[in-house]
């Protein structure tokens, strides 16, 4: 309806300059005036009247009395003869093909229009006048039914850009199936697409371009102008501002949309940028800095290039409850990149949401985004694309440059991704879940462009993140997951602080029998995660905050590498289980800590103990069982191990701590303080038989087992302390006679 409570009507597209002329408004008190007032409704309201006993009635086509002509359907008003009809004649249909069907309608005479004829809001009678159109009255809501669409046995495309193009419907239903074979533009906002949960059919769709995501069925987009400010940055802007400076704060106005984007990273990927985003202006500052509706994620230096270029987005197209059916030739990616279809793409855009697609066979995105702010994807699903292998295809939502987004409760089978945040911030991913991932089509990822503040929460299937290679740049920061659950979690290349909190990883046998969990040690925090092979390895160094894993479990595949060769930075274990031990590796050369950690050997007590190169490891209570711990000395280490640590059992190597032979040029710290070791019959408590070592016990209670710390192991420069130990039932196979820096004296042995 129009502010004056009108019914809308298609204008007659006017010559290119010319002036609009003014409209002649109804007479007061007229019938023309009481429809024109009421719009659809009262027309309706006309129809009844005109049907009751007493009044004359179109009944097959025939005129009606007093202005207004009524006819069961639009072929029956169509017949009629459009001669002698009054400019503003009314006339009432009660059904498009049969009376009832549901695409009745009002309509009104316009003697003087000219447009073209698109069966359901222009419509031209059969004599074809050369002046003359009814055009029907609506209240800016429209179906197909009133085009005569009532099933998919023929295209629906020319109905569909009528409604479009009609400015002012804001909302387009379908009440059946439906068939289109166009992609269609949308370029305009404050347009609701509803299809009422019917089926849409694209078979026989035109052909697409190449490379094109955006060819979709419907495609919104907004439009970028000629305007582009770029300025060259004086200074640095610094991670998590708003305020960005300009050459000229008078091109800018509050309330633009400009998409913001800064240059390429120096030496880094082809397409590697830390900004790109569509964003509004909030604040003129002052006559050099504008504020946006952003906080950056990336510092920028100085003498980096930034430039904006002037957006009008469409706002507010949504698109709701469709089951669609993709079309294509399944004969491979090569033809269904032209071939196949999918349903909804937005570039450009601002608040526009999807909810309750659930397609089939798509080939590009179902819903593909990119240059899109502040957007909601709800209760979708994909199923069954024609591959999962090439890129970009197969996926249920792929969002680029994008912010303010929220994708909840979707679903995909046998997909390459369920969702994809690329160079996006700001989003979330709930409740959403992919199953068929077994070919590898993980349905979480990101592809490293940059994406940052991201949170997934509740969601299930394989998850990689910032992997993609390194034209993007491989990079992303504060990303969390919480209560997810899958086979298989990469998180391995330039992530920076990314927090995981109750991710649990379940080995597969049709997928990853190892249930690989991997992370980036730069500012990794992990809480309540549990996994078969677990690793840590390390491609940045931006955080300022701990790598912590704190009350995961873990039961590691025998030989696996926890810890990678690259690690540098400190990692700290708390409260953590790790089971199956058997040769694992901790080759990194950042120190470790395991706080209260539980330690378990696997096939009690043949197990290889661990292998530590790291260059210190520190043991805080917890205990070791059927496991121990070979220092490899390709590095100088310490090793510090306090607070009641508790050790049991052996292992294959024949001590609980040992020191790798081969590496004598390395010096080694020992420092055991008060720990409680039970060891096997024939298993050694310590043996440190070369090297440069320095070694003290203090107050450990040693029971069973061996003890072996080898004079060749302490001379020269090395020394020993070894006393207040109690040793009950211990065998000292060798031991250094007291000397200036050997101290073996005051310990209780019996």
């Amino acid at each position: 309806m129009r502010p004056d409570g009108t019914a809308h009507e298609p204008a007659d597209p006017a010559p290119a300059g010319a002036v609009p002329a003014a409209r002649p408004r109804p007479r007061p008190g007229s019938r023309r005036s009481l429809l024109s007032a009421g719009g659809l409704g009262a027309a309706l309201a006309a129809t009844a009247v005109l049907a009751a006993p007493g009044t004359a009635h179109a009944g097959r086509g025939t005129a009606g009395t007093a202005g207004v002509t009524c006819a069961d359907t639009v072929p029956g008003l169509l017949a009629l003869p459009s001669r002698a009809r009054a400019d503003g004649e009314l006339a009432v249909v009660a059904g498009y093909r049969t009376a009832g069907d549901g695409g009745g309608m009002a309509l009104r005479w316009h003697a003087r229009s000219t447009a073209a004829h698109n069966g359901g809001t222009v419509l031209l009678p059969d004599d074809r006048p050369a002046r003359g159109r009814w055009r029907q009255l609506h209240d800016g809501v429209l179906d197909f039914r009133r085009f005569g669409h009532f099933d998919a046995s023929r295209p629906a495309d020319d109905a569909l850009d009528a409604m479009i193009r009609d400015n002012t419907v804001h909302r387009i239903e379908a009440y059946t199936d439906l068939l289109f074979r166009r992609r269609h533009t949308v370029g305009r906002s404050r347009l609701e697409f509803d299809f009422g949960g019917h089926e849409v059919h694209t078979g026989g769709m035109e052909r697409n371009t190449h490379d094109n995501p955006f060819g979709a069925l419907l495609y919104c987009a907004g439009t970028p102008t000629d305007t582009v400010v770029r300025y060259a940055l004086a200074a640095r802007v610094v991670e998590l501002t708003d305020c960005f400076p300009v050459p000229d704060s008078a091109a800018f106005a509050v309330g633009q949309w400009w998409c913001l984007r800064g240059d390429e990273v120096a030496g880094g990927g082809a397409d590697e940028r830390e900004l790109q985003k569509l964003v509004q202006i909030t604040e003129i500052v002052d006559a050099a800095h504008v504020r946006v509706n952003y906080l950056n994620g990336w510092e920028l230096a100085a003498g980096r290039t930034v430039s904006w270029t002037r957006i009008r987005p469409v706002e507010r197209v949504h698109v709701r409850d469709m089951v669609f059916l993709g079309a294509g030739q399944d004969t491979g990616a090569v033809d269904d990149e032209y071939s196949g279809s999918h349903p909804v793409a937005y570039e450009y855009a601002v608040d526009c949401d999807v909810s309750g697609i659930h397609a089939t066979g798509t080939f590009w995105p179902v819903i593909m985004r990119r240059w899109c702010t502040r957007f909601r994807t709800e209760s979708c699903s994909l199923k069954n694309p024609p591959t999962v292998l090439y890129g970009g295809a197969g996926y249920l939502t792929q969002q680029i440059s994008c912010l303010y987004g929220r994708v909840a409760d979707c679903t995909t089978s046998n997909v390459r991704h369920l969702n994809d945040l690329t160079a996006s911030a700001y989003c979330q991913v709930v409740n959403c879940h992919g199953d068929g991932d077994d070919e590898g089509g993980n349905p979480f990822t990101t592809h490293g462009q940059y994406e940052h503040d991201l949170l997934f929460e509740g969601n299930s299937g394989l998850m990689d993140i910032a992997n993609s290679g390194a034209q993007w740049g491989i990079s992303a920061k504060r990303i969390t997951v919480r209560d997810h659950v899958c086979s298989w979690f990469t998180a391995n290349t330039k992530i920076t602080d990314l927090t995981l909190e109750n991710v649990r990883v379940v080995p597969r046998p049709t997928f990853d029998t190892d249930g690989t969990l991997v992370v980036n040690a730069d500012g990794a925090q992990l809480k309540g995660c549990s996994a078969r092979f677990f690793a840590i390895a390390q491609r940045s160094s931006r955080s300022s905050r701990p790598t912590t894993v704190t009350d995961c479990a873990f039961d590691l595949p025998a030989g696996s590498v926890l810890i990678q060769t690259p690690v540098t930075s400190p990692v700290h274990f708390v409260r953590c289980v790790l089971s199956g031990l058997d040769g694992n590796v901790l080759r990194g050369s950042g120190p470790v800590v395991l706080t209260d950690c539980t330690l378990t050997g696997a096939g009690g007590g043949g197990a290889a103990p661990l292998q530590v190169g790291a260059s210190e490891l520190r043991i805080e209570g917890g205990t070791l069982t059927d496991t121990g711990v070979v220092l490899t000395a390709v590095r100088d280490q310490r090793i510090s191990v306090s607070g009641g640590t508790r050790l049991a059992g052996g292992n294959s190597g024949g001590a609980l701590f040992d020191r790798a032979a081969g590496q004598d040029a390395a010096t080694v710290v020992w420092d055991l303080d008060g720990i409680r070791s039970a060891a096997s019959t024939g298993v050694a408590h310590v043996r440190i038989a070369s090297g440069t070592n320095h070694y003290a016990a203090v107050g450990a209670r040693l029971t069973g087992g061996t003890l072996e710390l080898r004079p060749e192991a302490f001379g020269g420069g090395s020394t020993l302390l070894h006393t207040a130990c109690t040793e009950r039932g211990v065998t000292r196979r060798a031991l250094p006679g007291e000397g200036e820096r050997i101290r073996v004296a005051d310990n209780l042995v019996a």
